[in-house]
């Protein structure tokens, strides 16, 4: 027998079906992913933008005056610092109010802002068992109406000196 007779390769006779459950695992999991990256640039696209430390107020923010602010902390599943800035507002104007917009200035030892974050300020819906909030139209603050918010920064400045940040209301929504 020659060499060449004995490495000859001999096909498989029977025919085997093929597995199909890792494919279709690989698909749900990029399914999945890509589901869950949709919705964290949804809800990202709400959440905190930069606006000038010079922007101008909203001609309504003279009417919209923000009281009662306590801030408070927490950490999240990960071990990271969630601050939060609660207070109250009044529409004091004639008018009936469906979003705000609220510029927060943060400031160091110097007095120098050392975080500048805008996002929409959300009323707080419930207290019991834990504090939900919701968007301002989803419950519009009429002519003479007070409610509470809160405002939710998922990390502040380490630089950031501990005092009570300036909120400046930048752009009102009207019915």
């Amino acid at each position: 027998m020659s060499v060449d007779e004995e490495l000859k390769l001999v096909p498989p006779t029977d025919r085997r079906e093929r597995n199909w459950l890792p494919l279709a695992i690989a698909g749900f999991v990029v399914i999945a992913v890509g589901v869950i990256f949709t919705l964290a640039l949804r809800r990202d696209s709400n959440k905190t933008t930069v606006e000038s430390v010079n922007a101008p107020l909203d001609a309504y923010a003279a009417s919209l005056p923000i009281t009662g602010l306590a801030m408070s902390e927490s950490t999240n599943f990960v071990g990271n610092k969630i601050t939060y800035v609660d207070g109250h507002i009044a529409n004091k104007g004639s008018r009936t109010v469906t979003g705000i917009s609220v510029q927060t200035l943060f400031f160091d030892s110097a007095q120098e802002v050392t975080q500048n974050a805008t996002q929409p300020l959300k009323l707080i819906r419930t207290r019991q068992p834990y504090v939900d909030v919701e968007p301002v139209g989803a419950n519009p603050i009429k002519p003479g109406q007070e409610r509470d918010f809160r405002l939710i920064f998922d990390g502040v400045s380490q630089d950031w000196n501990g005092a009570y940040p300036q909120l400046k209301i930048l752009h009102v929504d009207f019915q």
